[in-house]
């Protein structure tokens, strides 16, 4: 009889590797990373809605989640700033003031501009509750102080993450799938024609949630990769962007426009960046606090001709904010902020169609063709430097406007009865008065000249642009 005198093998199972996160969220647990530069190591915060605990990893069946690799080049760096601890942050009124405080103390942009800013940093830290996120921009020459502003305003956001146009688009998007947090994007001016193609999709599909950017990455055999960039993003430019739907993306500030506040220093020092980790500890807390708590968008209401952007910032912080105090003043705030931003529409030739078109309803003429609003303008407004055709009229009004338009003898016409709800409500959003006031002549509205409609013949002679 044989015996079998091998030693049986042990069955050796195969150690999986941890995945390293920046955040996570399991049931009622809420988890952050945070990273001391001064030990070089990170850690977990741990808050379950009642507790706050601290560990190094963390399991979600039987797979292991571990904090971002302390020695990494993003962290030691300061690509990414984390912070080291949450600590109590008083009111939220408190908290907005000292943000707003912060910003003022080391970025010169207009009071306004500032308040908004100081809601968009609160807001980038309970971003994911939502499904859309407005973008903030500077624009401005060199030397207008664009860099200053991301640096500012970016470095107290929810897990900012600072890159520059010269930076090749790939690690973009892995950052971002990775570490979901604010995109701070330097220079944003892009030549290359691909680097701009791609920055682009990382703007407009990062805009609203579940719509991830699809890439065939591999050599010979190509694999298809989804990439989640929905997340709130800083960037300074020097130009508008050519896609005018990314462009209504952004809350902008126009830099460079006055001299600089003599108490701005003129560099960044380490009491700026301690500042900055306190506010980050404090704003950290707030999120650990205030990210389970119930939202209904409906619950507030704000007004309808409220700016699009705005929107987006109010109702997520008034559905989220406990104060009643601090929600009547945000209310407040925006409502005047957004008086600002119509009369800053006022002066775009979006208005002045508008303008134009009431003028033209008044004068009796419903039905008007795009010759009747270019030469209602002419009339009114000195425009020689950027000559108005009844073609661009036209672009105008069915692209920008969207309202509707019918392809009749002679060219486009517009009629004020079948648009009456549309025209009505983009008149009150660029503040354009509908009906002329008590001391208004018929003829004299807004201060617009009523001239004769065009004729057909005058209409078929008008050049294009």
């Amino acid at each position: 009889m044989c015996m079998n005198t091998e030693t049986p093998k042990k069955e050796t199972k195969k150690k999986e590797k941890p995945i390293y996160v920046a955040s996570l969220k399991h049931n009622d647990s809420i988890l952050e990373c945070l990273y001391d530069e001064n030990t070089e190591t990170t850690s977990f915060a741990l808050y379950d809605g009642e507790q706050l605990t601290y560990t190094d990893r963390y399991s979600i069946n039987n797979t292991l989640y571990k904090p971002l690799i302390a020695k990494s080049d993003l962290l030691k760096k300061g690509v990414i700033l984390l912070p080291t601890k949450p600590i109590e942050y008083g009111s939220e009124e408190a908290l907005v003031d000292e943000i707003q405080a912060f910003i003022h103390e080391y970025l010169d942009i207009t009071p306004d501009f500032e308040r908004i800013a100081s809601y968009y940093v609160l807001f980038t830290w309970i971003y994911d509750r939502f499904h859309e996120v407005p973008y903030l921009r500077s624009i401005g020459d060199y030397g207008s102080g664009k860099t200053r502003f991301l640096r500012v305003i970016g470095s107290v956001c929810y897990k900012p993450i600072f890159t520059a146009g010269a930076t090749t688009t790939s690690p973009i998007f892995r950052m971002l799938d990775q570490i979901h947090g604010t995109l701070v994007l330097d220079e944003a001016d892009f030549r290359a024609s691909d680097m701009t193609s791609d920055i682009i999709k990382i703007l407009n599909s990062g805009y609203t949630k579940g719509f991830p950017v699809l890439r065939s990455e591999g050599k010979g055999v190509f694999e298809v990769k989804t990439y989640d960039v929905f997340s709130p993003k800083i960037v300074a430019t020097r130009e508008t962007f050519r896609d005018q739907a990314l462009e209504s993306r952004f809350l902008v500030e126009q830099m460079g426009g006055k001299k600089l506040r003599k108490d701005i220093p003129s560099s960044l020092g380490d009491e700026f960046y301690e500042e900055a980790l306190l506010l980050r500890n404090k704003l950290l807390m707030w999120r650990l606090k205030n990210h389970s708590k119930p939202i209904d968008l409906g619950r507030h209401t704000v007004p309808d001709t409220l700016h699009p952007r705005l929107k987006q910032i109010v109702l997520p912080l008034l559905s989220i904010i406990g104060s009643k105090e601090m929600r009547d003043a945000l209310t407040d705030f925006i409502s005047s902020y957004n008086k600002d931003l119509v009369a800053d529409r006022g002066m775009t030739w979006e208005a002045y169609i508008l303008e134009a078109i009431v003028a033209l309803k008044h004068y009796g003429n419903d039905d008007m063709t795009m010759g009747d609003i270019a030469r209602q303008i002419r009339e009114s407004i000195d425009i020689e430097e950027d000559p108005l055709t009844p073609r661009k009229v036209g672009w105008y009004v069915r692209t920008r406007l969207q309202v509707k338009t019918r392809k009749q003898r002679g060219g486009y016409t517009l009629s004020y009865t079948l648009n009456k709800d549309k025209i009505e409500m983009l008149c009150e959003r660029y503040g354009v008065e509908i009906e002329p006031s008590d001391n208004d002549d018929v003829n004299d509205v807004n201060n617009v000249n009523i001239i004769k409609p065009l004729t057909e013949e005058e209409v078929r002679d008008s050049s294009p642009f």
